[in-house]
């Protein structure tokens, strides 16, 4: 039935790094590797839709991320085939149906806080209070694990640093990892990812090693994931649309430390794997 076929995507691929000759601090001359950045024009049924700043690990994934998380297409079945080429730096989508009022629904962008993206189409907080999260907890000895698992993780963040990288968790168990210029790309990318392989959100935990703004508890709220950790912070407004969904927001992530911001009936506290007695003595 042609109306449950996923789209086609093509599988491009672009180099991610690169060797660039630099000076270092004793006047030497060496090699240094820094991310490659690129512009993606995105086509929806041959109209301009927007052009992405991105690493390109992954377009097609991220283009069809974005279309979901920016509310535009409503199932992964409406896209019918996504193909990037770089030799022009496009990306071109074939809707089943088209896209009902495109024009009217992008003619508002907000300018947002993230890198590699800076705006997304409508109003942000549009539709947020009819997002249910299904019931799910997180135990402490799972997130000590998501952080560690981020830690050994080889990245291109390690090699050439100036990147983004977010992951989706079950438990403690990776399923996927993506690094990209900006926050927001690699989230949509993840997004794009679930849909292709019919992965839901609801016993998921969303990471990044971002700060938790607004944009991207709604993004991971839209998703369907109810638990996200972020290695940095949140934003107020952040705080605010968790607190509404009732996501659990975790951030400041790093070895056995974390701040737990909202929805801490989601996580499961074990307090005493953080070494309280450690903290007792001293």
């Amino acid at each position: 039935m042609t109306g449950f076929q996923l789209p086609r995507l093509t599988q491009s691929n672009a180099p991610l790094t690169r060797e660039v000759l630099v000076i270092n601090e004793w006047g030497e001359a060496v090699s240094s590797t820094i991310p490659c950045e690129r512009a993606l024009t995105v086509y929806v049924d041959k109209r301009e839709l927007v052009t992405l700043m991105t690493l390109g690990g992954h377009p097609e994934l991220l283009v069809l991320g974005f279309l979901r998380n920016q509310r535009l297409v409503q199932s992964v079945h409406d896209i019918e085939s996504i193909t990037v080429d770089w030799e022009v730096g496009a990306a071109a989508v074939k809707t089943r149906r088209g896209i009902e009022n495109i024009e009217q629904r992008t003619s508002k962008r907000v300018v947002t806080t993230g890198c590699g993206q800076g705006s997304v189409f409508g109003g942000l907080m549009d539709d947020v209070d009819r997002i249910v999260l299904p019931k799910a907890t997180l135990r402490q000895s799972h997130l000590y694990g998501i952080v560690n698992a981020i830690r050994v993780q080889e990245s291109i963040y390690k090699a050439a640093g100036s990147v983004h990288g977010c992951a989706l968790f079950q438990g403690d168990e990776m399923l996927v990892f993506i690094e990209d210029v900006g926050r927001h790309n690699a989230i949509d990318t993840i997004a794009g990812w679930m849909w292709m392989n019919a992965i839901t959100g609801g016993d998921k935990v969303f990471y990044t090693t971002g700060r938790l703004t607004s944009e991207m508890v709604i993004k991971a709220a839209q998703m369907g994931v109810p638990i996200v950790v972020s290695r940095s912070g949140i934003t107020e407004m952040g705080l605010e649309v968790a607190q509404r969904v009732g996501l659990c927001a975790i951030g400041r992530a790093t070895n056995k430390r974390f701040l737990c911001y909202s929805a801490l009936e989601r996580l499961e506290l074990e307090p005493d794997l953080a070494g309280l007695h450690l903290r007792a003595v001293a």
